[in-house]
């Protein structure tokens, strides 16, 4: 990132048309020439920060994801504070992840496609799933005592579980499509539902 006023401007503006132009359109077809254009700063000046359009996609969703990473941290420190038990905690992140997820879930589906075949994606976007899943084993081994069984191992089946219904249904995978259209609220709720049973189940 460029420190001074007007290069720092300049490298914002390039930035913000790049995003931008990637959400519009859903993928990467788009043209340097048309970055320049949406953020009116000359083609030289894409290059002389950005050796190729792929250096700039790959910016953009690091940026990205480590925003979304930044946004789960925020809730988990969130949830730590106002969380009192893990029947208030369980619907509250489910809700709040999920949201999380829907927000961010057009730089995401893109982050995933690029991840398939670019080492340069995948391996920080290993690294924010890592800590996502981190953070939410933390925040329910607050709760360990009202957790029947194995608490560890419950509170990362839950986490797996909870993205895997979340991603599945916002498309953020390998297929285009979800399975089915559930209603968006309902799915929440019953999948907090469904994941404090099996947390406080203790057989």
């Amino acid at each position: 990132m460029p420190q001074q006023g007007r290069s720092k401007a300049s490298y914002e503006r390039m930035f913000a048309a790049a995003r931008t132009l990637m959400l519009e359109r859903g993928d990467e077809e788009f043209t340097l020439i048309e970055v320049s254009q949406r953020g009116n700063v000359s083609i030289g000046s894409i290059y002389l920060r950005f050796e190729s359009k792929d250096n700039l996609v790959r910016a953009v969703i690091c940026e990205a994801l480590e925003e979304i990473a930044s946004s789960e941290e925020a809730m988990f420190e969130r949830l730590a504070n106002e969380a009192h038990d893990l029947g208030e905690f369980v619907p509250r992140y489910v809700h709040e992840y999920a949201e999380v997820l829907r927000v961010n879930a057009p730089l995401l589906r893109l982050a995933m496609r690029r991840a398939a075949f670019d080492p340069l994606i995948s391996a920080p976007g290993k690294q924010v799933a890592d800590r996502s899943a981190a953070g939410a084993h933390r925040a329910m081994l607050r709760f360990s005592d009202e957790i029947g069984g194995d608490a560890a191992l419950k509170a990362d089946s839950v986490y797996h579980i909870i993205f895997a219904a979340l991603a599945r249904e916002l498309s953020l995978g390998s297929t285009a499509e979800s399975a089915r259209n559930y209603d968006w609220e309902s799915l929440k709720r019953e999948l907090a539902r469904m994941c404090l049973a099996y947390l406080r189940e203790r057989s």
